[in-house]
């Protein structure tokens, strides 16, 4: 959880966006300009913590950078805390899914689309992968849509485009800047799409263990989703606990959260479990720090990819 230390620190704005359930109790923080924290903790219908960034993206002087293109692979694994200083950024959340996994490996592939300030290095992929790579395709559907965020911060989702073999080129036609994928589309016009087992081809591959009966999707645990609101104006990200006293949630819950209390229009579910981390900067020292509680290892897993946001100081501290 966030320390109190920073929260004190921070102008502290006590209310909800949207509604507040019974049970609940929420923290509504300003650390930087453009951005809004809000640190919320439930008892019921079941104790979960979870932490949300709404990103102003009119906001001046707003950045944004994805892990940039490393090693023999896509990537270099590094943990969201390491990032953040590296790049001497003020927040950061983990992005995309990655192969193999689980590994020691350092250098992974990511599954998706992802561009980091104008170079993509990682196209819309089927399922497998590749032909080294086990097919995913009971939690990850096949050219799982993406984001990408231009260099004036313009969000657009962005589908494969199935004319061109390299499996780079989107619909609608934009050029790739911060780009980044999930697992599925969880949001669509502000509306839950959860995919399932049923629907193939396209949907997901029922298994001995996952089925529309037992879904994947359907299961409580750590989640790290992003979306944008209708009028593309704000991007919302989505951090939800497992352990320590956080039951985690299932993707349905947190496209509900997403849509009901923060106008979410479209909406990618992200990596989640082990991998959800949110790291900040501390506003008034500096020093780099976990906002969420990762279900891993204390300072978060190495990662494949990460999304550094850069933002002045808040006017309000």
């Amino acid at each position: 959880m966030l320390p109190l230390r920073i929260v004190l620190g921070f102008m502290l704005a006590v209310g909800a966006l949207g509604r507040t359930a019974a049970g609940a109790a929420e923290t509504v923080t300003h650390p930087f300009r453009g951005i809004t924290l809000i640190a919320r903790s439930e008892t019921s219908p079941h104790a979960v913590r979870t932490h949300v960034l709404r990103v102003d993206l009119t906001t001046p002087g707003l950045a944004f950078k994805l892990s940039p293109p490393g090693g023999s692979r896509d990537a270099v694994r590094q943990t969201t805390l390491d990032f953040l200083r590296q790049e001497r950024a003020q927040l950061a959340l983990n992005v995309h899914f990655f192969v193999p996994f689980p590994t020691d490996e350092i250098d992974v592939d990511l599954v998706g689309l992802a561009a980091s300030q104008g170079k993509t290095y990682s196209p819309f992929e089927p399922q497998p992968v590749g032909p080294a790579y086990v097919d995913q395709s009971y939690a990850i559907v096949a050219h799982a849509p993406a984001f990408n965020l231009d260099a004036a911060n313009r969000l657009t989702l962005v589908r494969h485009d199935p004319d061109h073999a390299d499996n780079r080129h989107t619909l609608p036609r934009v050029v790739l800047w911060n780009a980044f994928s999930g697992s599925a589309q969880i949001v669509t016009d502000g509306a839950k799409t959860i995919p399932v087992y049923s629907g193939r081809p396209g949907g997901l591959r029922p298994t001995q263990t996952y089925s529309d009966a037992h879904s994947w999707y359907a299961i409580r645990r750590a989640r790290t989703a992003a979306g944008v609101t209708a009028d593309g104006k704000t991007l919302v990200l989505f951090t939800a606990d497992q352990g320590t006293g956080s039951g985690g949630l299932t993707v349905a819950e947190v496209a509900e959260r997403l849509i009901n209390d923060h106008q979410v229009a479209q909406a990618l579910n992200l990596d989640g479990g082990g991998s959800t981390t949110l790291a900040m900067a501390d506003p008034l020292t500096g020093e780099a720090r976990l906002v969420n509680t990762p279900s891993d290892t204390p300072r978060g897993r190495a990662v494949g990819s990460s999304l550094a946001i850069f933002a002045a100081p808040s006017s309000h501290r």
